[in-house]
């Protein structure tokens, strides 16, 4: 008998299902998402509107979908992997035709009822992809050069694509993503240790180049990076943001000013205070205390995906929730290091907690794609 037959004559059927979904990670979700309705009240000065109603209705609808997901056995997402990627693909070529664009950037489809971002999709349609993937090579071809390449240009495609948005950050939260997979499937580390020595010299090669005939950047992208390594050399300017962020997250001290009463949001110095710079608010109002409470929060949900990914034997399904707890780690590491001048603004969102409809809708599918394979494994 094939490990398939024998996990769907083993796993359970119908409403009993609901029996072996893991509810310590569906009451993890929830209480994170809650610390996001309450910073989202705090921000709208005590008012419902106009973010929390919004993204409550959201959060509603991702679980939904969430639920829906999980009750699909884990077998019938592994072989549709390749039409997502592909679905997915096609949303991020029609942005650039019939795209909406906001602050710049052409990223959204207008759906009518909400505005999807394709690129939110990719982040896990791409991690599926790879699964299936390695799931379907055989393991002794994991590091041959030819399967390398495969899968490097299924990463390569949908970043460039974002590129072009541009959406600088999401760009690298895809390789990153991707890299983590072919990590996890068994590609070699000679691969990696190759690509930071060319990411290493590439660097090097783009401070050397400054000022000279052949630059690599545009003058305004170098003045980025000046702003990033000191941002008190323009305060008023580019450095402006992440002064702010830092002079809130400073004055939270260890159990904050208290809820609603931070001074940077209520008066409007935090920049996107709903969506990139929520943490800053969070640690103002709430203090370091309320930053790790949140930090824990994350933990133990990464702490019960890697449970789950170690629990089954199946190699998709190991590879999409470790691929998908790793997603979820680069969202809140990115956005934490970001508000906290450690990494450049790259306008990643909180997972779970920042405003907006695709980020938290997708995300939550993708805790369903997890608890698919949890419900559905051997037992």
């Amino acid at each position: 008998m094939s490990y398939l037959e024998h996990t769907v004559k083993r796993t359970p059927g119908g409403f009993r299902k609901l029996l072996y979904i893991n509810w310590p990670l569906v009451l993890l979700i929830c209480a994170v998402a809650s610390v996001g309705f309450l910073m989202l009240y705090s921000v709208a000065g005590g008012s419902m509107r106009p973010w929390v109603e919004p993204q409550m209705k959201r959060f509603a609808l991702g679980m939904a979908a969430m639920f829906m997901v999980a009750v699909v056995p884990i077998y019938f997402w592994r072989n549709v992997a390749g039409v997502a990627y592909g679905i997915s693909v096609a949303l991020l070529l029609a942005v650039e035709f019939v795209g909406s664009t906001g602050m710049g950037a052409q990223r959204w489809i207008d759906l009518g009822f909400m505005r999807l971002q394709p690129s939110e999709l990719m982040k896990i349609t791409l991690v599926m992809m790879l699964a299936a993937y390695y799931d379907w090579l055989d393991i002794k071809k994991t590091s041959r050069i030819l399967y390398v390449l495969i899968p490097l240009a299924m990463i390569l495609l949908p970043t460039a694509l974002v590129l072009r948005q541009p959406d600088l950050g999401t760009a690298l939260l895809l390789v990153m993503g991707g890299g983590a997979v072919m990590f996890m499937a068994g590609v070699s580390w000679w691969y990696f240790g190759g690509l930071f020595a060319v990411a290493g010299g590439l660097v090097a090669s783009v401070f050397s180049s400054r000022g000279t005939p052949w630059q690599l950047l545009k003058d305004y992208q170098y003045r980025r990076i000046d702003t990033f390594l000191d941002p008190a050399s323009d305060p008023l300017g580019a450095g402006y943001h992440i002064t702010q962020s830092k002079i809130a997250l400073g004055s939270g001290g260890w159990t904050g000013r208290g809820f609603m009463q931070g001074t940077q949001s209520r008066l409007n110095f935090l920049p996107e205070k709903q969506t990139d710079f929520i943490f800053t608010t969070l640690a103002e109002e709430l203090g370091f205390v309320g930053g790790a409470s949140l930090l824990t929060l994350y933990g133990l949900i990464i702490f019960f995906c890697i449970v789950a990914a170690m629990s089954t034997k199946d190699r998709f399904s190991s590879l999409l929730i470790l691929g998908i707890a790793v997603t979820f780690f680069l969202f809140f590491a990115v956005n934490m290091a970001m508000v906290m001048g450690m990494a450049p603004v790259v306008g990643v969102p909180l997972p779970l907690v920042s405003y907006g409809g695709s980020a938290m809708v997708v995300l939550l599918v993708a805790f369903g794609l997890v608890q698919s394979a949890n419900v559905h494994r051997p037992r």
